[in-house]
């Protein structure tokens, strides 16, 4: 019997164990380590896995960016399989959310502005984007101010402004779905932290700038250089189907895909989600 393949199968078990070990004990080390850097008018909290190395695009993060009242866990299981394949993963809190300083401004442009600033920070000169909801929008953002940065951008269920004041607002959402409502009626018990740490004072500023045109919005999509990837929400969702149309008309190279749950995708259509947004991301 040749024992030399049977030997180096057993090594390459072994040193394959021990990556995956290391990488688990990386994210573990992640979990509980909280970076907070200052700009010009924020504090902003962020968690950063540190390079991994073994894939492709090791040295290209991601950045996942949450929605309006999370906070950075919400992407905790996505990021944990990013770890595992090789992924440096960099997950920041909004402003007024999580860890994150409370502000006098919420502006739209101010997320994307601190997501920018805290690239600049960590000398990133190229990273992959994902954006959930208030987070697509500081990604889209981000992805129309700087275009070279960004090399794929994945939007899920960003609610999409008015072009124009002629326009009627239309979502599709009318009543939450019923993982949406235990989600709200649970939230408290299962991430006190995110719902305590919230600055309910940006509620109404944020709904009113949901609901304003934006035609600047529209005009920097063809600036959008990036492959794009659009998750939208069914009967639950917060995306205008007619809009839709129009932002993939606006992009160079969108690509929608509809899942059947509501506006939280990956984290009520978990495998869906991963089984999509792997792939376009590489992996």
């Amino acid at each position: 019997m040749n024992r030399q393949p049977y030997l180096y199968s057993i090594w390459r078990s072994a040193q394959i164990a021990a990556a995956t070990s290391q990488r688990s004990v990386l994210w573990t080390i992640v979990e509980s380590t909280v970076t907070r850097v200052e700009f010009d008018d924020v504090s902003i909290a962020y968690r950063d896995s540190g390079a991994t190395g073994g894939h492709l695009y090791s040295d290209t993060p991601v950045l996942l960016v949450h929605g309006l009242g999370g906070d950075g866990h919400t992407w905790d299981r996505f990021a944990a399989q990013l770890v595992r394949r090789g992924r440096r993963v960099i997950i920041p809190d909004l402003r007024g959310h999580g860890r994150s300083a409370h502000t006098a401004s919420y502006l739209l442009p101010e997320f994307a502005n601190d997501v920018l600033h805290l690239c600049d920070r960590l000398g990133l000169d190229t990273v992959d984007l994902v954006g959930h909801s208030l987070g697509g929008y500081a990604s889209s953002w981000v992805a129309m101010q700087r275009p070279e940065l960004v090399r794929r951008l994945v939007i899920e269920e960003q609610p999409l402004p008015l072009r124009s004041g002629d326009e009627q607002l239309s979502l599709t959402r009318r009543f939450p779905t019923i993982p949406e409502l235990w989600h709200a009626t649970t939230s408290v018990i299962r991430h006190p932290r995110a719902v305590l740490a919230f600055d309910r004072s940006m509620t109404g500023t944020m709904f009113e700038q949901f609901r304003k045109p934006y035609p600047e919005w529209w005009e920097g999509l063809s600036d959008i250089t990036a492959p794009t990837l659009f998750l939208r929400g069914g009967p639950g969702g917060m995306v205008d189907p007619g809009k839709l149309e129009q932002l993939r008309a606006g992009l160079a190279d969108c690509t929608v895909r509809a899942f059947d749950c509501g506006h939280s995708i990956h984290r009520d259509s978990y495998p869906a989600f991963e089984a999509e947004v792997l792939p376009f991301l590489g992996h």
